[in-house]
């Protein structure tokens, strides 16, 4: 069934759809970026509330839509606004027109999250291959994260042939648009519902619905919590990899011209990236081997375990000085971060009805986001005003405290439980 599976023209069609929509050329250097046009961390932090405030706000509406009106149209749209986003970007001077890049960017997260894997949940249950769900996701992702490291590669030949960073973002239009329109060649029966006329007050009811059944189910409930934590929190500080090294290349190149030091900079960050990013794509991709060993609701624990010491021996390396253990550290959190999500996916996908899974997911991200928008400022200001070694024993403990979570032991009968409640 697997060598099926991975010869099917739509898995194949998910799998290319996650690699453009990871050629991000900017993202090496995007907190390098911001700095050099004078913000601090404190601001970066903001920015960063911003866009997940905006996804906040956008994201189970965004869902409702997908599950309603048709989620092709949605992703379409989300790409739309990405673009508007990158060109703003590209012509922002100051922080006032990249908050509006970043409010554009926010509702292209928005409406794009958790619509994408509602459409490969539905895929494999048309085909009857629902059981498979953690070796297609894993694959997809391994596709995702290799458009990453590639793009990191490829953002290094882009960064030191232009005449400025900004350019960067216009690149990035291409493959979102390429994007767009393998979407719009995916099949009609994952367009559900496309001929529904758009009315405010049914979506705000079905909105409200979607998030009472979320909220309602005890053992979906503990895995968002907990898997908005976990995302949430690596997200905030997974490129801050960018002004450790800075600092640390910079003052090794005392001496030197600042040209020189810039310049090994932005080729130490793609290299960088582009290691973490295909080892991730490697073990995405193989990740469902562990359910060999261990059930999907057992991992998401041990994730939890794994990463609090991984937060603490970085927390050293920052203390120590040491280049070689930072970046151990942070490709051991790219792994794990990455690897995580099919047994999230797979967990979810048994435990939440087939209609709702777009509204579900985007539950999942709204959380998320409601993690980000707490924690960004919070750790942008450790960051600035405190030893940033502070910051990770605090994302340690962070971790810690989450394994306390109790997910379900037995996603069939938590599944049965929840709907005799």
């Amino acid at each position: 069934m697997g060598i099926v599976i991975k010869k099917d023209k739509q898995v194949w069609k998910f799998c290319f759809y996650g690699f453009f929509k990871n050629l991000k050329f900017f993202e090496p250097y995007l907190i390098v970026y911001l700095l050099s046009m004078g913000l601090n961390l404190i601001d970066i932090g903001g920015l960063i509330a911003l866009k997940e405030i905006i996804i906040y706000v956008f994201e189970i509406p965004s869902g409702v839509i997908a599950d309603i009106y048709g989620k092709k149209k949605e992703l379409v749209m989300c790409f739309i606004f990405y673009i508007i986003s990158f060109i703003l970007f590209f012509f922002g001077k100051g922080i006032f027109l990249i908050s509006i890049a970043m409010i554009f960017y926010g509702l292209g997260e928005a409406f794009r999250s958790g619509t994408h894997k509602a459409m490969i949940l539905e895929y494999l249950d048309l085909k009857g291959w629902g059981k498979h769900k953690s070796l297609v996701y894993g694959r997809t992702r391994s596709f995702s994260l290799l458009g990453s490291a590639i793009s990191a590669l490829l953002s290094i030949v882009f960064i030191l042939n232009m005449p400025s960073m900004k350019w960067i973002f216009l690149l990035s239009i291409v493959p979102y648009v390429l994007d767009m329109l393998l979407i719009i060649s995916y099949p009609k029966e994952l367009d559900r519902h496309g001929d529904c006329k758009f009315d405010l007050k049914f979506l705000i009811k079905e909105s409200m619905l979607k998030v009472k059944y979320t909220f309602s189910q005890k053992s979906i409930r503990k895995v968002l919590i907990g898997s908005s934590i976990y995302t949430g929190v690596i997200d905030v500080i997974k490129d801050y990899i960018q002004p450790i090294l800075k600092v640390m290349i910079l003052v090794s190149f005392v001496g030197y011209s600042e040209s020189e030091g810039e310049l090994y900079l932005k080729i130490s960050l793609g290299i960088i990236y582009f290691v973490f990013n295909i080892f991730s794509s490697i073990g995405s991709k193989n990740a469902y081997l562990l359910n060999k060993f261990f059930k999907s609701e057992s991992l998401l624990n041990i994730y939890f375990g794994v990463t609090a010491i991984v937060f603490l021996f970085l927390s050293l390396g920052i203390k120590l000085n040491s280049y070689v253990l930072i970046i151990l550290c942070y490709f051991i959190i790219f792994i794990l971060k990455n690897t995580r999500k099919p047994f999230m996916l797979d967990v979810l996908g048994e435990l939440v009805d087939k209609d709702s899974r777009a509204s579900v997911l985007s539950v999942n991200s709204q959380l998320k986001s409601l993690v980000i928008i707490i924690f960004a400022p919070i750790m942008g200001f450790i960051a600035e005003y405190f030893k940033i070694e502070v910051l990770f024993i605090v994302c340690s403990v962070i971790m810690v405290l989450c394994i306390k979570i109790n997910y379900p032991k037995n996603i069939s009968n938590e599944k049965q439980i929840d709907s005799e409640v």
